[in-house]
């Protein structure tokens, strides 16, 4: 399946499920927009966060804490014998995304939100979150996400009140 026919049936999936159009100004593989925050720019990245996925089908570590507008490079390496990934997104993005690649367990896609890494290899992800919250990741590849390969990204806001005296 190529790139554009999985954007293709993502959006319908996606506009079927949400009964919305993308309007809302996201491309039609509907991953969030700035809801997760926006693909980051490497040199600006202010810190480096290593991630290790194994064939226990976990992520190490599984949770991250992040501040509102920090940009991170996350350097994702597979230390097992199975392919997997690291996608950001809502749950709800990630459950829909995960539908479809247990349908299609062959498809090939490449988004700034996420990284596909090969047994042995090591991939990154350069991220900026924008909003505070919470950001989910996980690896979607069939059977991976239902065997728990999740985890969270907490994002703290930024305190408006630094910099400056009462």
């Amino acid at each position: 399946m190529t790139l554009k026919t999985f954007h293709s049936l993502a959006a319908l999936v996606l506009a079927v499920a949400a009964g919305t159009s993308f309007a809302s100004g996201q491309h039609a593989g509907g991953h969030g927009g700035d809801a997760i925050g926006k693909p980051g720019v490497a040199a600006k990245a202010t810190r480096t966060v290593r991630i290790d996925m194994t064939d226990a089908m976990r992520f190490t570590p599984a949770s991250i804490a992040v501040k509102q507008g920090e940009t991170v490079r996350f350097i994702v390496k597979n230390s097992g014998q199975l392919k997997h990934e690291m996608v950001l997104g809502t749950v709800q993005e990630l459950k829909e995304h995960y539908e479809v690649m247990k349908k299609h367990p062959e498809m090939e896609h490449a988004d700034d939100n996420m990284v596909t890494v090969a047994p042995g290899q090591t991939g990154e992800i350069v991220w900026q979150f924008t909003q505070a919250g919470k950001i989910d990741f996980a690896c979607l590849q069939p059977g991976h996400y239902d065997a728990g390969m999740k985890g969270a990204i907490q994002v703290a806001a930024k305190d408006r009140h630094a910099g400056h005296q009462h």
